[in-house]
């Protein structure tokens, strides 16, 4: 993922803070329903790295097994590779079944294909879209939220368009939202009414941490759930106190009503993604007091 990337050296150049909460989240966890017990899933955004045989996967793993043995170590993914094709029904059923024959609690969470967010912009995409979301209705109970992420030169101008096209989808599926062009957050009139908006008709906000984009770490809660797309930098010092902000802010979240927490792994460089997923999922047990498993790392971290 190079989205939001920088050469190390500016790295002391960036405020990693994360921004205080804004008035609407506030809000959203103060009407929340706390739970009796907060669901949190972590994962990577795909398993098809052979960089992972003798990390996670076992030696001599064929691709072809890949899916089944990333199931083993995680309980969720960030489908990204529904973006470039229309995902086909016998292709879905066949992950399905792979993550089923292993646990019972796996979920996908499938990007929108980039015929309906790129191509078309949202307009003219009913055809597209209906045929999008009868596939990735194959995923049954293993389906997660679907997020649209829109390109970087969607900007506030098309605020009608997505208001619509948000406005049609199906009420029963859980679709959250990424936006990237800087006119979202720069224009505090386009910001306000985006997220009130996403707001009012219950689709959730993705927040994206990388070094480069400080801008869409906005911290805009719109339903009690947290759906975060962290960026990493190949196991850079900044990863590791960058994750520990972050749990300690799910915690906060956590304590005052939040419901459920996606939390997506990233590099730029995917090989040692597990290895931070590792640490995150320690640190978050540690603070919220759950206990989802650790991916089985088969080389010892010396990092912490």
């Amino acid at each position: 993922m190079d989205f939001g990337r920088l050469p190390d050296n500016e790295f002391p150049l960036v405020d990693f803070a994360l921004p205080l909460d804004p008035a609407i989240t506030a809000q959203v966890l103060k009407e929340a329903v706390k739970p009796e017990k907060l669901e949190l899933y972590v994962g990577c955004a795909k398993w098809g790295r052979k960089e992972w045989v003798g990390l996670i996967y076992p030696l001599k793993t064929k691709e072809a097994n890949f899916l089944a043995e990333y199931v083993k170590h995680f309980n969720s993914i960030e489908l990204n590779a529904v973006f470039y094709n229309m995902p086909k029904k016998e292709q879905v059923n066949l992950w399905r079944e792979k993550a089923e024959a292993s646990r019972d609690d796996f979920k996908f969470f499938p990007k929108f294909t980039q015929s309906i967010s790129h191509m078309k912009r949202l307009k003219g995409a009913e055809e597209v879209t209906s045929q999008y979301l009868e596939s990735i209705s194959e995923f049954g109970n293993t389906l997660g939220p679907a997020f649209l992420q829109l390109s970087d030169n969607f900007g506030p101008k098309n605020f009608d368009i997505l208001k619509e096209y948000l406005e049609h989808l199906p009420k029963d599926y859980d679709v959250f939202v990424e936006v990237r062009h800087k006119g979202w957050y720069v224009d505090p009139i386009a910001r306000k009414d985006l997220f009130e908006m996403m707001r009012d008709l219950k689709n959730g906000s993705i927040i994206t941490d990388a070094s480069g984009r400080r801008d869409c770490v906005h911290m805009e809660l719109t339903t009690p759930e947290a759906f975060i797309r962290f960026v990493g930098n190949g196991l850079h010092p900044t990863d590791f106190s960058r994750i520990d902000e972050w749990v300690e802010r799910l915690g906060q979240w956590s304590d005052r009503g939040l419901n459920k927490i996606y939390f997506f792994l990233h590099q730029h460089d995917e090989k040692d993604t597990p290895i931070l997923a590792d640490y995150t999922i320690k640190k978050l047990n540690e603070r919220l007091g759950t206990d989802l498993a650790r991916p089985g790392l088969m080389v010892a971290s010396t990092l912490f």
